[in-house]
């Protein structure tokens, strides 16, 4: 006879952790191979086979931007301070926690080819070489850095939490704030004819960042919570929101489809015209969208488990 009950088998709860699949950011290189921010660290991908070139690991790091210098190291913010990777032996050769605050937003090389650091407390220039810091912009109008593009005179343009903020990128020094009505600005895409696309927590807006003047906003995105924008080779925007991917017309504003079948609604990260396709970071994994049949597939090992399309 026992003496004692049988042992209680310890909760399974520990174990059972749904894994992350959140893709945060993208990032193309020279040779046009695509970087993925996970939640495991850095990947490189091929984007025409979708085969595994490298992986980083930074476990246990919240990353939300990836840039590419000059001389083609990967640069890495997190929520804890700044990394640069060598792509040539896949292993962190800097990190840089001397910035206004740890948990970095955005990165943005300019075209002397310095490193523009966005933080939730302000900005930082680095010189990529030494990862040392150069210079920091605190007192930004805005205070948060969320996204970062250069416009066509080479100057720097900070999305920050209500607008949008010019910065002389040689002397580090504002050179004109803009408020908008639609809040918070997340991101910015730069289209070929120079105008700035904003979009914020409420729609995208279209800026001339010579005039330093605001041209419209997007009626068919009003309200919607813009999160990632780009163009494609077309000139086609394609608006990631917190509820879904469309595409849109530039010229009328007009959403001409919203993307399918992907991992998740909720879009993260973009990076149109890399290996042909349109690469979506969600929530729930990578996917690929085709820029010739707009049919989207997941990529299977960055991505949750997805039920097969039914129309396939």
């Amino acid at each position: 006879m026992p003496t004692a009950p049988p042992p209680v088998a310890p909760p399974l709860k520990e174990n059972f952790v749904q894994p992350d699949f959140r893709i945060s950011a993208l990032q193309r290189d020279f040779q046009g191979n695509l970087w993925l921010a996970t939640p495991q660290g850095v990947s490189r991908i091929n984007p025409n086979t979708g085969r595994v070139i490298s992986q980083t690991k930074l476990p246990n790091l919240s990353i939300s931007a990836l840039a590419q210098d000059k001389v083609g190291r990967i640069w890495v913010g997190t929520a804890e301070g700044l990394f640069r990777i060598d792509p040539k032996t896949n292993t962190v050769t800097a990190q840089t926690l001397t910035l206004p605050s740890n948990r970095v937003l955005s990165l943005l090389v300019d075209r002397r080819g310095f490193l523009w650091v966005g933080t939730d407390s302000g900005l930082a220039l680095i010189s990529p070489d030494q990862g040392l810091k150069m210079t920091t912009l605190q007192n930004l109008p805005g205070i948060s850095a969320n996204a970062l593009s250069l416009d066509p005179e080479g100057q720097l343009w900070v999305g920050t939490l209500d607008g949008l903020v010019q910065v002389d990128t040689a002397s580090a020094k504002i050179l004109h704030r803009m408020s908008l009505e639609e809040g918070t600005a997340q991101s910015l895409a730069l289209d070929r004819h120079g105008s700035l696309w904003t979009g914020t927590t409420s729609g995208l807006v279209k800026i001339d960042p010579l005039q330093r003047r605001r041209l419209r906003s997007v009626t068919q995105l009003r309200g919607r919570d813009i999160v990632s924008a780009g163009f494609d080779g077309v000139g086609s925007i394609w608006v990631g929101t917190s509820a879904g991917l469309f595409r849109v017309n530039p010229y009328n504003g007009a959403i001409i489809g919203q993307v399918p079948h992907l991992p998740s609604n909720q879009v993260m990260s973009l990076a149109p015209d890399t290996g042909n396709k349109l690469w979506v970071g969600t929530t729930e994994g990578l996917a690929w969208v085709s820029m010739t049949t707009y049919q989207t597939k997941p990529h299977l090992m960055f991505s949750r488990s997805v039920e097969e399309n039914p129309s396939e």
